[in-house]
């Protein structure tokens, strides 16, 4: 591609020199502050959506124990990705983001395949991150209909699996006509997102010590490990390992930050500082919110119970005891999980634009369309369109739909360990930082983010219940190693001939 000069380039925006030098010219609209890249990715990593959609796994693995200090664990494995992740984006400031730093870290020979794989697991990871959110949120509007008709065991509406997946299209369709507003619009609903975070999380954190009659001790909270799952698992290591994916699910999607980088001002240091004070501040706000939840779990087995008036979920059968004892009535419980579902529709997902750009999409040239406000909108709808796909499977069954949604988890971090990977071997000597960078410390960090993706995947394929069978079967390995082996496939089949890593768009 090879370097420009500063004064050879024919832009004056210094943000538009280093996207030109990277080989792209300015063709997103550049309005978002630091504040608002931080919040696109804050918003997105919704600690109030992740915990609550997922407190039943932490909950039944381990119990309390498992969450409020297994939170503190994963937290600092976290961090050293986000650390890692942060430095590659000063280095390279460009919506590209993942697969382009691959291509650039892996070297030449390597470069577009390792692109290839590095774009296909974070994109179809990012689909089925949308599918979870949103279907998240159905099942959650689904809970408080059923809680507020009476529950299920005085009359309440349940509504059917079909009902769920029409509330499911029709919030799908929300979001992407909010993702095909400018993106001064979208800066607007990122920093709601933030807000409405940290408020609901203030809120309840002050509600629920407030008007609990009953609540646990701290040393239950911080001591108890619950081992009575019902999943025929008795280890309490193998236990902890299993709930420990809670706490992994409910800090993802901070890439959102390195996608909106060439529509950020000053990106190579807005965007690492977005990076790293999202995660930082979910990991804080989502212990404290794990704690106060936990405070309520006095009687696990009952909140777990498919028979109880939430039909099992938890984090609403509780809230919901927690108001009707105190005032004789749950309206208040209804009124917290309304807040939480505000959060999680906010918790919307940045438009993947980059790997259409690049070639590396089927009908790419269709796809990559920005329209008179600057936003690629086909690509926002394709996305809407695949995320309702994938959403199909719950209709035949759920075990497999929850497979499928583990690729939100592993398939992201897959995406974010490899270019780390190359940033600590390939590119190890000649890796040349932007103005963020760890020093002679990013060697290290890098490793240590590595291993701990490693060492996710591995345990987010693990056997989730004893004896093993068709009903309980995870189904993870077989959906992530199916999407490695349709990328490798279609590599070698017929990507390899054609695809060639990030094309640039400037002479040069």
């Amino acid at each position: 591609m090879g370097t420009v000069e500063a004064a050879e380039l024919p832009v004056a925006d210094r943000d538009q020199a280093r996207l030109y030098q990277l080989g792209y010219k300015q063709e997103l609209k550049r309005g978002l502050s630091v504040l608002s890249n931080f919040a696109f990715s804050f918003s997105i990593i919704s600690v109030l959506t992740g915990v609550t959609t997922t407190y039943n796994t932490g909950l039944r693995y381990g119990g309390p124990v498992s969450m409020t200090l297994g939170w503190l664990v994963v937290a600092t494995f976290n961090g050293c990705v986000a650390l890692s992740m942060a430095e590659i984006c000063s280095a390279y400031p460009t919506s590209g983001g993942l697969y382009y730093w691959s291509a650039k870290l892996a070297g030449k020979d390597w470069a577009p395949l390792a692109s290839w794989i590095t774009g296909w697991f974070n994109i179809v990871g990012q689909w089925a991150g949308t599918t979870s959110i949103d279907f998240g949120l159905a099942q959650l509007v689904q809970v408080i209909v059923l809680l507020g008709t009476g529950g299920l065991n005085s009359g309440g509406y349940l509504a059917s699996k079909y009902v769920v997946l029409a509330i499911y299209g029709v919030i799908l369709i929300i979001h992407g006509v909010i993702n095909s507003l400018p993106i001064q619009w979208l800066a607007w609903f990122g920093q709601l997102g933030a807000f409405c975070n940290v408020t609901g999380i203030f809120v309840l954190v002050i509600l629920i010590p407030a008007v609990a009659k009953e609540r646990a001790s701290m040393k239950f909270i911080f001591t108890h490990f619950n081992t009575d799952n019902g999943m025929g698992l008795h280890s309490k290591a193998y236990i902890l390992a299993v709930g420990l994916l809670m706490s992994q699910y409910s800090v993802l999607g901070y890439d959102a930050s390195v996608h909106m980088t060439e529509e950020t001002k000053n990106a190579d240091w807005s965007g690492p500082m977005g990076i790293i004070t999202s995660v930082a501040l979910s990991s804080v706000f989502g212990w404290i919110y794990l704690v106060a939840l936990s405070s309520l779990m006095t009687d696990i087995p009952y909140l777990l119970s498919p028979d109880n008036d939430a039909g099992g979920y938890a984090v609403a059968q509780s809230l919901y005891n927690t108001f009707h004892r105190r005032y004789g009535s749950g309206v208040g419980g209804l009124m917290c999980l309304g807040v939480i579902a505000i959060a999680t529709f906010l918790c919307g997902s940045a438009c993947i634009t980059s790997n259409s750009r690049d070639g590396a999409m089927p009908f790419s040239r269709v796809w990559y369309q920005v329209n008179k406000q600057e936003v690629p909108i086909n690509v926002v709808w394709l996305s809407v369109a695949v995320a309702f796909v994938m959403a199909l499977t719950s209709l035949g069954s759920q075990i497999a739909f929850q497979a499928m949604l583990s690729i939100a988890t592993i398939g992201i971090y897959i995406a974010y360990a490899l270019p780390i990977f190359f940033r600590v071997t390939t590119a190890r000597k000649s890796f040349v930082p932007g103005p963020f960078h760890l020093g002679k410390y990013g060697v290290v960090v890098g490793w240590v983010a590595v291993a701990w993706v490693a060492l996710v995947t591995v345990l987010f394929s693990l056997p989730v219940a004893y004896p093993i069978a068709e009903d309980n079967f995870n189904y993870t390995p077989v959906a992530v190693g199916g999407v490695l082996l349709l990328c490798v496939g279609s590599w070698v089949l017929h990507a390899r001939f054609w695809f060639q890593g990030p094309v640039t768009n400037v002479d040069g």
